[in-house]
């Protein structure tokens, strides 16, 4: 589709609301979140899109600048710019931060390593107090509450229980996500066309209860690290809830900060 039928219609103009670059950045992110680009596809020419908004090639390219850093664009050098697509890369850099200790014993220093992830349970259920005020939802709505043990090495490091609004992921099939070829973040996108853009972590140590000591095969009571996260899609709209129980004998939490 052409771009000037896409932005046809916009109306962008240094009197509108806020800078014209964040006019510029709103069409875009717009185009975007209503699915007229997907996931993987290649924007046009900045020239092209430009001409299409009335508006100078570098007020647009800092409109892209912004929607690159937050992860909803990418660029790739000689190829041109694309929707972000979530896969085992982006997944294991940007939303995966459990790493081997440098001075663990017994524990060979090795490569960031991408999970072997196991899903151990399935159910529907309703949102209890604490899962409602993190998805926004009342209490009472229907969830889904998935269990999947992630292991490193050969052993279970990390037991992730998931909980998604069921009114957001209609259609879920149990079957589907066991069977997922990439992460849960791609399936959610290609399948419900939801996009995790960020997520808001709050960590704290523990004791491990009976059911992740269970899952993560140790002793209930040993320590462990707990990480509570929010998935967030465009708008800041959350689409997931998510409980880490982590067990850090040989692993830490390992979390990079960007200096933009």
């Amino acid at each position: 589709m052409e771009a000037d039928s896409l932005f046809a219609g916009a109306r962008l103009a240094a009197s509108g609301s806020g800078p014209l670059y964040r006019q510029v950045k709103r069409e875009l992110q717009g185009l975007i979140e209503r699915g007229r680009y997907a996931p993987g596809d290649t924007l046009p020419s900045e020239s092209v899109i430009s001409r299409a908004l009335g508006v100078s090639v570098g007020t647009l390219r800092r409109a892209v600048d912004e929607l690159v850093h937050e992860n909803i664009l990418v660029r790739r050098q000689g190829r041109g710019t694309f929707v972000a697509l979530h896969g085992h890369e982006r997944f294991l850099f940007q939303f995966f931060h459990v790493e081997p200790r440098l001075d663990a014993p017994h524990v060979p220093r090795r490569e960031r390593e991408f999970p072997v992830v196991e899903c151990i349970g399935f159910a529907r259920g309703r949102a209890d107090e604490t899962e409602a005020a993190a998805l926004l939802v009342h209490a009472g709505e229907p969830v889904w509450r998935i269990d999947n043990r992630l292991s490193l090495g050969g052993q279970p490091v990390v037991h992730d229980r998931i909980v998604i609004p069921a009114a957001s992921f209609k259609g879920i099939a149990e079957k589907r996500f066991r069977e997922r070829p990439s992460t849960v973040y791609s399936f959610y996108q290609t399948e419900f066309g939801i996009t995790v853009l960020r997520v808001q972590e709050r960590a704290r140590a523990v004791s491990a209860s009976v059911g992740p000591a269970r899952i993560l095969r140790l002793d209930a009571g040993a320590p462990i690290l707990e990480v509570h996260r929010i998935a967030l899609t465009f708008n800041d709209k959350p689409v997931e809830y998510r409980v880490s129980s982590i067990h850090t004998a040989a692993h830490d939490y390992v979390s990079v900060l960007s200096t933009h």
